[in-house]
């Protein structure tokens, strides 16, 4: 199974998915006095933004759309620069090319997040943006790149689609940048199979997603409007369906986060005396997921021969997560002949390249960590090994006895 959300899909979405496939209105939009319009969209954003505590939400048909949005809605475009983290899902490094913006990509630390030190190597005066990526329900250092994001007056972007639920020293992760973007897709900490969300503080910009998500419509219309769009927009409108689906999923939120931790710490004890293991950092152990449990190795070598004895990987090998594995954006793989973002007269600075070993500081790490599934079970996170939603301690000790065994052959 490969998130904690799909396990638990039951009777809650199927009543909810009823209902609106009886009253026969799948469409985002209708009037209070439609009978047959149930309004789950406009509820599951009003409930995304009580819980985040921000007062505007964007349900969009993707976590990759909600991130395009989020770019172009705030104004990131040609001859800009967005910083972003060289371990992270490939969607935060393609909607930057599509925003026509050029990536940089910078060092995680031992929090396997954006490391605030080479940030601030990496800034200049083209920089428009700061991605922090809260990789694997791990939120990043949210307080020194909000004060270097402040410093150098640039917008700061969460990308929380691997962190839903998460919080940071009291604050919801997508809070405290100038927007949140999640996913819902079947690898998230709840799901419709896909969809995703933006969440803001600032009004303008959320008439600016609004519009961008639903071809330059001003919030929230309800009905066909002629010569009211102030520009032009897309299309990445979220279902009927899809919302149904997550505003049960959202009531399942506190039990999946509260099995996660329980799961996690017990599977962390059973391991921690092992000599030469270590674990990813948190930066709020409270306010993390609690989906994955990563451990360091002492080398390569070994942390290699232990995920093969475990049937799973080193996160080194974990696809389109790590840019090394990226080749279309290595080799700068763009749609249209002419490359645009990377050959464009408005981008003034020099030409980016990027290449397999270019963040020597990533690639370390990431050549001597394993993940230990808790809650999603995804190849492409390298997770194969580990527990699920469903599991009970009798299980987590059954797998922390297992790796216990395979680790100390090599230790």
């Amino acid at each position: 199974m490969p998130g904690p959300g799909r396990e638990l899909i039951g009777e809650e979405e199927k009543k909810e998915l009823l209902e609106v496939l009886e009253a026969g209105y799948l469409y985002r939009y209708g009037s209070s006095d439609e009978p047959g319009f149930k309004a789950k969209v406009i509820r599951f954003e009003q409930e995304v933004a009580k819980l985040v505590g921000v007062p505007y939400a964007v349900a969009v048909n993707s976590g990759t759309s909600a991130l395009l949005v989020a770019l172009i809605g705030l104004g990131v475009g040609p001859g800009d620069e967005v910083i972003v983290p060289g371990y992270t899902f490939i969607a935060s490094i393609s909607s930057i090319i599509y925003a026509r913006a050029v990536p940089i990509l910078a060092e995680v630390d031992r929090t396997l997040n954006l490391d605030p030190a080479d940030v601030k190597r990496k800034i200049t005066p083209r920089t428009k943006a700061i991605m922090a990526v809260h990789m694997l329900g791990n939120p990043a250092r949210l307080d020194e790149l909000k004060v270097l994001a402040d410093e150098h007056g640039l917008l700061l972007i969460e990308d929380c689609a691997q962190a839903f639920g998460a919080s940071y020293k009291g604050r919801s992760v997508g809070s405290v940048g100038d927007v949140g973007t999640y996913s819902f897709n079947v690898y998230k900490t709840i799901t419709a199979g896909d969809g995703g969300m933006l969440v803001t503080r600032d009004e303008e910009a959320y008439r600016r997603f609004f519009g961008l998500h639903d071809q330059g419509h001003s919030p929230l219309r309800t009905g066909v409007e002629i010569g009211r769009r102030p520009f032009v927009g897309l299309d990445f409108r979220m279902t009927e369906l899809a919302a149904a689906v997550l505003l049960a999923q959202l009531k399942k939120l506190g039990t999946i986060l509260e099995h996660l931790h329980s799961n996690k710490q017990r599977f962390k004890q059973a391991i921690s005396d092992l000599p030469g293991l270590e674990f990813r950092e948190i930066t709020d152990p409270q306010g993390e997921c609690a989906t994955l449990l990563t451990v360091f190795l002492p080398s390569e070598e070994i942390a290699r021969q232990v995920a093969k004895e475990l049937g799973t990987r080193v996160v080194a090998e974990s696809g389109w997560h790590v840019y090394s594995n990226m080749e279309q954006i290595l080799e700068k793989r763009t749609p249209i002949a002419e490359g645009c973002p990377f050959h464009c007269p408005l981008y003034t600075g020099p030409e980016q390249k990027y290449w397999k070993g270019m963040l020597p500081q990533t690639d370390a790490l990431l050549a001597r960590a394993i993940n230990i599934g808790i809650g999603v079970s995804d190849p492409g996170l390298g997770s194969a090994f580990g527990v699920t939603m469903r599991d009970g301690f009798d299980a987590v000790d059954a797998r922390a006895t297992q790796f216990r065994q395979v680790a100390r052959k090599f230790l």
